[in-house]
């Protein structure tokens, strides 16, 4: 008897590619100097409570959560986040706007690529559109800064949402597919735009420090809307993640000790 065939899940829209990657609640709009980033590791093996898990909008349950599992491996603690035909993300709501001109650093390490899916993974088109580990940073991007026909799209968004949805998020990806360094904008909106941080040469099984200048990747992705004298626009959430709704299929990773650092001078 041969086995059922798995039903590719239904693509999400650009909607609900910027809805899951928020928090419900929005950042207050106020100056704050930058604290330190509330750890992922809460007490009791728990995850910390500053960060909060987001999946994709009530109507599309039927996708899985990734898991967020607080735990240790090769004598590191971190966040193990596994996917199965899911998508989930956790969130850090910063209690106030922070000036980009900070470096944003982590370690994490994938231990299984997406496999086993119905769709090969392809960041660059929206049937394949999954990421084993994604860390993202949202800017509060002045909206008459975005295109004309986006803008509209974006209005249209915050109304029907009731959220105040960014107009700039920067991603940073762990892609098994293409070569590093990748950067490119995502697949359902220009909103949110990526740089591949470690490709299909990467090792495996491997703790990797990364180290970023926000406001300089802010301009590498999105300087086609910032005019030359214009201040920078602060960050507003953190975000972790891992997906495989697109293709069906899984992957484990991990994510740890995120924290500010001072940026280089410019």
């Amino acid at each position: 008897m041969r086995p059922t065939p798995r039903l590719p899940r239904p693509l999400r829209s650009p909607l609900l590619v910027v809805l899951s990657l928020m928090a419900s609640a929005p950042a207050q709009a106020q100056d704050v100097a930058a604290t330190p980033l509330p750890s992922l590791l809460g007490h009791s093996g728990m995850l910390g409570p500053d960060w909060r898990m987001v999946g994709l909008p009530s109507r599309h349950r039927e996708v899985p959560l990734t898991t967020f599992d607080p735990g240790q491996v090769d004598g590191q603690e971190g966040v193990r986040i596994g996917t199965d035909a899911s998508y989930g993300t956790l969130v850090h709501a910063l209690p106030g706007s922070v000036l980009p001109t900070l470096r944003l650093s982590w370690r994490w390490r994938l231990d299984q690529p997406l496999v086993g899916g119905t769709a090969a993974p392809d960041i660059m088109s929206r049937g394949g559109d999954d990421a084993a580990l994604k860390v993202c940073a949202m800017f509060d991007h002045p909206l008459d800064r975005v295109p004309f026909v986006e803008r509209q799209l974006l209005r249209v968004a915050r109304s029907v949402s009731g959220e105040d949805l960014p107009a700039a998020t920067v991603c940073y990806v762990w892609d098994s597919t293409y070569q590093a360094p990748l950067q490119a904008a995502n697949p359902y909106t220009r909103r949110v735009r990526f740089i591949t941080l470690q490709g299909r040469s990467a090792p495996l099984s491997r703790w990797i420090t990364e180290s970023r200048d926000l406001g300089r990747d802010f301009l590498t992705l999105f300087g086609d809307e910032q005019s030359q004298d214009a201040a920078l626009p602060r960050i507003t959430r953190i975000v972790i993640g891992g997906d495989s709704d697109n293709t069906g299929s899984k992957s484990l990773g991990w994510v740890a000790d995120l924290r500010w650092q001072p940026a280089e001078r410019r």
